[in-house]
């Protein structure tokens, strides 16, 4: 094997080099081992079965906190300001628990679909903490959101002219008023990939601050008797360094609230989204700190509304990736394994996991960058470059695009790869028929299933023409 280092390819950063990148009880046993939440990953592999997401429920216990107080004490009403909320987006990873944890931190719930929506309440979330997002909503998530609770979910979200009429008439039919926001597409350009970018005009989500279609659907609203309107929404985008993006779309939406207050219309919210970024490799920079983030839009908004001359709404933002993602790994266990060569006299070494794109399709949609180690043991040999890739039939099957691993990585060892706690669960899918992971809580050197793993069987339940072995057998 070429022992020479790809240029493009890093060393995972060991815990106590980046412990932005891992759970927040992530360390090494001296035999190299990796341990979480006080267990090792061989005791959880043996005992639960790879690939499985791994969640420090203390580490999240503690962002949801950290997301929830900074908002509080920022947006402080002593400080001039009106109080500020922050909304867990619920897209990242949901489940019942995760739901029951971030809300008894201080945080609402974001939601996007029915499911969500359904999962939220049935987690026993205080409706009035619940919003409820979606360019195409069904009838049937909107009447549930409009039937929760005494009064309704927080907040309806809306996205189109066509909804107006659709949320007004399932509120007049259930003899009850919908608190509404308005989506509103700022212009502002902001994130990584552009499937992420959600502020550009020419894409599917919100109502256009520069041609004027936002005001007109507040004001379409406000004339409609069985919706209040609330507030104004924006999202920019995910996976966002630039902070002054927030602080300009912050800026256009108190822009709309003081044109909306000259035609008498009082607007009591501005949500500001989320998309805030985290690292997820040694070569990516620092993400701003929940509290840089807080700080800088309390800024952004006390000033503009100075200049402006108008009152300082309520505000609110939807954090998920930076609540969730790191506060989980992906463990697989080690299959094949390939010396290839590259050209050019270099070798790469192919590493096969147990699962692959059906449990994080993000380096296949996003060309999104992650980063793995051996976690369950420690190597003396030389690091070389390699790519971590999956059991799929599709070539673009990668999980780890280049990164340096031992050369005596073999079968049966154990990959960890750090981040993977946003959109790696709730992303994932039945690809060649493989069974989706289950996500197992930690905390204090105990285990629970958060969500269960799926099996083959519960795959086939959904096919009316399966016949088991087992149940052929019994009829026979």
């Amino acid at each position: 094997m070429n022992p020479q280092l790809d240029e493009q390819s890093s060393q995972c950063p060991e815990p106590t080099d980046r412990p932005d990148l891992w759970p927040w009880s992530a360390h090494r046993k001296d035999d190299g081992e990796l341990m979480l939440g006080g267990i090792g990953v061989s005791d959880i592999a043996k005992q639960y079965g790879t690939p499985i997401y791994l969640m420090d429920m203390d580490d999240l216990e503690g962002r949801a906190t950290v997301w929830a107080s900074a908002m509080a004490e920022d947006f402080w009403p002593g400080y001039g300001l009106s109080g500020g909320s922050a909304y867990y987006a619920a897209k990242a990873m949901m489940s019942v628990k995760i739901a029951q944890t971030v809300t008894s931190c201080g945080m609402g719930i974001d939601t996007a679909s029915l499911g969500e929506l359904r999962c939220a309440l049935a987690a026993g979330v205080d409706p009035n903490l619940i919003g409820l997002h979606g360019n195409n909503k069904p009838e049937s998530a909107i009447v549930e959101a409009i039937q929760a609770g005494e009064s309704g979910i927080g907040r309806i979200v809306v996205d189109s002219f066509g909804e107006i009429d659709l949320i007004d008439k399932i509120a007049n039919k259930l003899g009850r008023s919908a608190k509404v926001m308005v989506r509103v597409t700022t212009g502002v350009h902001a994130g990584g990939h552009e499937f992420i970018a959600t502020a550009h005009e020419d894409q599917k989500f919100g109502l256009s601050l520069h041609t004027g279609a936002a005001k007109a659907a507040v004001t379409e609203i406000s004339q409609r008797s069985h919706l209040k309107f609330i507030g104004l929404h924006a999202h920019i985008g995910s996976q966002i360094y630039d902070l002054e993006a927030f602080a300009r779309s912050a800026e256009k939406l108190l822009g709309l609230v003081a044109d909306l207050a000259e035609s008498g219309i009082e607007t009591e919210e501005v949500d500001l989204g989320g998309g805030y970024a985290i690292a997820y490799t040694g070569d990516d920079k620092l993400a701003p700190s929940q509290q840089e983030v807080t700080t800088k839009l309390a800024e952004a908004v006390r000033t503009t509304c100075e200049n402006l001359d108008i009152p300082v709404p309520r505000v609110s933002i939807e954090p998920g990736r930076s609540v969730v993602g790191p506060t989980t790994i992906t463990l697989y266990e080690v299959g094949t394994v390939k010396d290839v060569p590259i050209g050019e006299g270099r070798n790469r070494l192919y590493v096969s996991v147990n699962g692959g794109m059906s449990d994080n399709i993000r380096p296949a949609l996003y060309q999104a960058n992650y980063t793995a180690t051996l976690a369950n043991r420690t190597s003396s040999t030389p690091l070389v470059p390699a790519r971590v890739v999956g059991g799929h039939c599709e070539s673009g099957d990668i999980i780890v695009r280049n990164v340096l691993l031992p050369a005596d990585v073999k079968a049966g060892d154990l990959l960890a790869v750090p981040c993977t706690g946003a959109y790696g669960h709730s992303m994932a899918s039945n690809y060649n028929m493989f069974p989706r992971p289950g996500t197992l809580g930690i905390k204090a050197n105990e285990a629970h299933w958060l969500v269960r793993p799926e099996t083959c069987a519960d795959i086939f339940s959904r096919d009316p023409y399966y016949r088991s072995e087992e149940a052929e057998a019994k009829e026979s």
